[in-house]
């Protein structure tokens, strides 16, 4: 049967009716009601259970990153006495292919660091401004240093300790970074992925018995809109069929 404008009418007073009993039923302050059949739960099935389980990783990709700072040490074990600009330069001085000469990856980064006289996140300097927060639980601050790896967009994201009057590396992570914080004893750093609407979010958190910070979420999130959802009444309300 052709959509006229009766079947436009009849179909708007059932819409009318369907409304008024929706909101009905929201205002009833009677039992409960209930939301239909509860899904059975199925048991996770095991795959090749004839395979020989793992003892060791496949591949060493540094889970655990702790390393002394050598040539500062810190009498008081007052973390705040650390410049984080000789910080990054000591890690500069390791690997000095990586930074000097204008074939380097990063030579930017090391042409930039003699801007760094103001301090770190003054003027040109890719030494950012550094953060101060006990992520070990022991009521003393870490110090948590980020700088820029030029030419390019990476960032760099350490995380120092002080343990028997020497700084102590416990955390190290390179990426393109779109943000990074500090949640209760995680660094939480968040970078964009290749796939449009989402983005990877690593977390590291303080392992008493490992005394580093460990990797212990890396997922991928939606950040952009969901797909739009079929529209309830896919029909035309306009005259004729």
């Amino acid at each position: 049967m052709p959509r006229t404008r009766l079947t436009r009418t009849v179909a708007l007073s059932a819409l009318v009716a369907l409304l008024l009993t929706a909101a009905t039923a929201c205002g009833d302050a009677g039992g409960l009601q209930g939301s239909g059949p509860t899904e059975t739960a199925v048991s996770p099935d095991k795959l090749w259970p004839q395979l020989t389980p793992a003892s060791r990783p496949a591949y060493e990709i540094g889970e655990v990153n702790r390393e002394v700072v050598k040539g500062v040490m810190l009498p008081g074990d007052d973390i705040h006495d650390v410049n984080p600009v000789t910080v990054v330069r000591k890690e500069l001085d390791k690997s000095p292919g990586d930074y000097e000469g204008k074939d380097a990856q990063y030579r930017e980064t090391g042409r930039l660091m003699a801007q760094c006289a103001g301090g770190a996140g003054h003027g040109k300097c890719p030494v950012l401004r550094p953060y101060f927060r006990d992520l070990t639980g022991d009521g003393r601050p870490e110090l948590t240093v980020g700088f820029r790896l030029m030419p390019g967009r990476t960032t760099a994201v350490r995380v120092y300790t002080v343990e028997k009057h020497r700084l102590m590396q416990v955390m190290s992570w390179d990426d393109a970074v779109s943000s990074v914080e500090l949640a209760g004893r995680s660094v939480i750093i968040r970078s964009p992925s290749e796939v449009a609407g989402y983005e990877y979010r690593l977390q590291w958190t303080w392992d008493a018995d490992q005394k580093a910070m460990l990797l212990t979420h890396d997922e991928m999130l939606r950040t952009g809109p969901r797909k739009k959802t079929p529209h309830l009444f896919p029909w035309s309300w306009g005259d004729g069929a």
